[in-house]
This record gives structure tokens, sequence and C-alpha cells, in this order.
């Protein structure tokens, strides 16, 4: 494996060397030392002169979300991922495998990547971003919208700020259902005219500046943030066909799913869409810029939630591709890549997604039966 020697300014920072402190220094020219090190490090404005261990606070799942999910399937809240059912479908898992390519009539969706903003809801957009795409690929994209993570992130709980459990997105999509929404003032992919759009503004996150045009977490323009309060009505822009709040609700008819190691995430990847997991994410990440991640040194900073949609070989180290929701100019595009195989941070403990054989609608539509 190529060795990857890494300075501050040739991974792309913005500012001096001057600036960076001297524990962040230390640990970047660690990183760059380690011999088969397969990621890019680098600085980036909103911790240069931070210690490591800066970003505790982003980090949005809380403690015990294991626990929590293996729980929701002891209520029967949720139910194992049952390998049966790909057995079934009679395919076979691919060595490369790129959910947008796939089902490409939902690559818009799918590839929509959101923004957190300065607040821990992580565990709320990847839910909110995995059910929108499952819907989208269960319906064959008859019903492709992004669900709101406004409506998910501060309506599930009063303080989605303050974190989250990787299962609570799922639960509340399917007792309550969401409304659509998109990004912050209507930017992404999807413009505005939607129900409940994200009212918290676009930051840059971790990693190099680059040609990202948002304020830093914690400038001027990106306050660390409280929860807003829960959506009751659509805003005032939604168009005709998204300004009943009610109305606009978006559930799902069957069983909330998990999976377990290697074989099994990739199995329910295929037979159903992306899905949300979550990881221990320690204090080098915070300078990731490209690459397949793994830890290198530094402490844990936290739990972080995301969008798996696939995964691949490269130089032959096997990885998970990973949609994150710190905007498209973080890392390679909004996604990072990290190693598959060998439960690195804990990213193969569990997922959770809908069932791909749910049924998807309007809740209304759905009523009957659902729980609410």
């Amino acid at each position: 494996m190529k060795l990857l020697l890494l300075s501050t300014l040739a991974a792309g920072t913005v500012g001096s060397a001057a600036g960076l402190h001297k524990d962040r220094a230390k640990q970047i020219a660690e990183i760059g030392a380690v011999e088969g090190v397969s990621w890019t490090a680098g600085a980036n404005p909103r911790f240069a002169a931070s210690p490591p261990g800066a970003s505790k606070t982003l980090c949005g799942v809380k403690a015990g979300w294991k626990e929590s999910l293996k729980a929701a399937v002891e209520r029967g809240d949720a139910a194992k991922f049952q390998s049966s059912a790909f057995a079934a479908a009679n395919i076979e898992v691919p060595e490369n495998f790129d959910s947008e390519k796939h089902w490409p009539q939902c690559a818009k969706i799918i590839g929509d990547v959101r923004d957190q903003s300065n607040c821990g809801c992580c565990w709320a957009f990847a839910g909110a971003e995995a059910a929108s795409d499952r819907m989208c690929i269960a319906t064959n994209a008859s019903i492709m919208v992004p669900l709101s993570a406004e409506d998910v992130c501060f309506c599930a709980q009063s303080d989605g700020c303050g974190g989250g459990m990787v299962d609570t997105p799922w639960t509340y999509i399917q007792r309550r259902g969401a409304v659509t929404g998109g990004q912050y003032h209507g930017t992404g992919p999807f413009g505005a005219g939607l129900c409940s759009d994200y009212s918290l503004p676009h930051c840059h996150h971790h990693g190099p500046q680059g040609d990202d045009p948002y304020p830093a977490e914690g400038a001027a323009g990106c306050p660390s943030s409280e929860s807003p309060t829960c959506p009751t009505q659509c805003d005032k822009g939604a168009t005709d066909a998204h300004k009943d709040f009610v109305n606009d609700k978006y559930s799902f008819n069957g069983q909330v799913e998990v999976a377990e190691g290697e074989a099994d995430i990739q199995r329910m990847i295929m037979l159903g869409g992306p899905v949300e997991t979550a990881f221990d994410v320690y204090e080098d990440f915070e300078n990731y810029v490209s690459g397949i991640y793994h830890h290198v040194t530094g402490e844990m900073a936290g739990g972080h939630a995301v969008k798996m949609v696939g995964w691949g070989v490269e130089n032959s180290i096997k990885y998970w591709r990973v949609a994150n929701s710190w905007n498209p100019y973080w890392g390679e595009k909004g996604y990072f890549r990290i190693r598959r195989g060998v439960n690195e941070g804990g990213i193969e403990d569990q997922v959770v997604g809908a069932s791909h054989s749910v049924s998807w609608g309007k809740k209304a539509d759905l009523y009957d039966s659902i729980v609410v």
C-alpha cells in the first residue's frame, strides 16, 4: 500500500500552519506516518485551532443505541433481517454495489446529500434519507420525495439536536408519518415547495474547506443550534401538493428490520436500498479528506449516524460507501468510504430500515393498518 505522507497544506487546508493546534498537527503527522494508511487527512478551519476531540458535541447518536435496537426487536417493534428472503430472490452479492446505479430511477433521491447544520441530529437525517430512498425503491419511483428531517428530528423527540437513537426515525415514520421537506431555504436537488424544509443553515463541517462556500461550525452564520419547535404546519412557500401538513404525511405498513454483519447488511441493501447505521467516531475522523477510512489515532469522540449506500474494493481493500449529512462539499462529494468486513468503528454492528416488503404511501391512505 502506498504511504500517504501528509501535511496540512498538502491536504488543501485553508489557512496557515501557524494557526494549527500543536496536538492536531501532531495527530495529522501521525496519520501520515502510518505505513499502509488508506486515507488522506488534513486540518480545517472549524477545528484547526482546537485540540483533537472538538467534534464531540456534534456526534448525535446517544450511548446505548445498539441496546436500543436489541430492545426494539425484543418488544416486537423491529425484527431481525432474514437472509432467507435474499436467497429466495435468487441473486448473488457482487464485489461492487452502488444503490444509485442499481436503482437509476431513484438516483436523484439516493444522491441527495443533506446538511444537518451545527446540530446533533444525524440520527434523524440518516433515517429520513434512507427512508426516502427505500420508499422510492419500493414504489418504483412513483413516490420520490425527500422526507423531512425537520419533522423527524424535532417531532420524534423534543430535543433532536441533543442526539437520539437510530431506531427512533423508523418507528416515528411508521406510526406518525413524516411530511416532505428539502434542504435549507429550498436548496438541494428538489428545490422549494415541499412541506417542511430544514430550518437550520448550511455549514462547513470537518475536513479542509476547499470549495465549500458555507461558514464553518461555530462561525458567524453557523452557530451552535438549539432544537426548533416541532412543526405543525407546512412552510409558507409549500406548493398546493404539499401545503396540507396532515395530508402530506408519508408512512409505511410493515416491519422495521435490523441486520448485523457484513453479509446480511449487503443483502438487506440489495433487497430494499440504503440503510441507516451508526459508528464510533474517533478524533482522527475530524481530519478525513478522502480514501478508505480506518482508525489510526485519537480517542473516541462519540457516535454518529449515517446512510450506507453500497460497497466496493480498491487496491485489495474492501470498503463501504457511506453518505454523510455534512453537505456535498465534505469528503468525497458528501460521502466517505470506510473499511468493510472488519467492523470498523462498530459500523457493522447493527443497521436499520423498513423491510423491503413494506407498503409505502400517504399515512391517510394507510391509516387503518397503522398504529397511531
